[in-house]
């Protein structure tokens, strides 16, 4: 891999991490468990369309770990990485199918199956399916927040193509 490169990988997984941790901050939108923007997957979903799948995977890998960190939560690592794998693999499925003026999609689809993720590694760990039951507000406010993250991806790539072009 080309140092330009790698440096961009590196860029975006700490400009993830960053907003990752801001993130952390902010005070809950909601009592349901698992409820948050997910902005850090602005990064993902942008990246997704922009670099090839597995250094998208390093990326996603290296902010799962370092949120972990940071957030003193390690526990979480499970729930974090079976979300982000789901989601990952969803998108990186569907850009196939999706043109990229279409990436907010990209993005619900990827938040779905982000939550589809969440949802088993909890069933697993818990041992009942119980939590099943917060599926359909996780979808909810999932597709809400994949929608918001797959605009401002939308944004970003297409200022940088505006930048390089003009």
């Amino acid at each position: 891999m080309k140092a330009k490169r790698l440096t961009e990988l590196a860029l975006l997984t700490a400009l993830a991490s960053i907003i990752f941790i801001v993130e952390l901050h902010l005070p809950n939108l909601s009592p349901v468990p698992g409820v948050k923007l997910g902005l850090a997957n602005i990064i993902t979903v942008y990246a997704v369309y922009r670099f090839k799948a597995y250094e998208t995977a390093l990326i996603v890998a290296a902010r799962v770990l370092i949120g972990s960190m940071f957030s003193g939560n390690f526990s979480a690592v499970i729930y974090s990485l079976s979300g982000a794998v789901m989601c990952l693999i969803g998108m990186l499925f569907i850009r196939k199918i999706i043109p990229v003026k279409y990436i907010w999609l990209c993005s619900i689809i990827g938040a779905i199956f982000h939550n589809l993720g969440q949802i088993t590694a909890a069933v697993i760990i818990m041992k009942t399916t119980a939590v099943i039951s917060y599926l359909p507000i996780l979808i909810c406010s999932g597709c809400i927040a994949g929608a918001f993250t797959g605009v401002c991806a939308g944004l970003v790539l297409l200022r940088q193509h505006r930048t390089k072009s003009g």
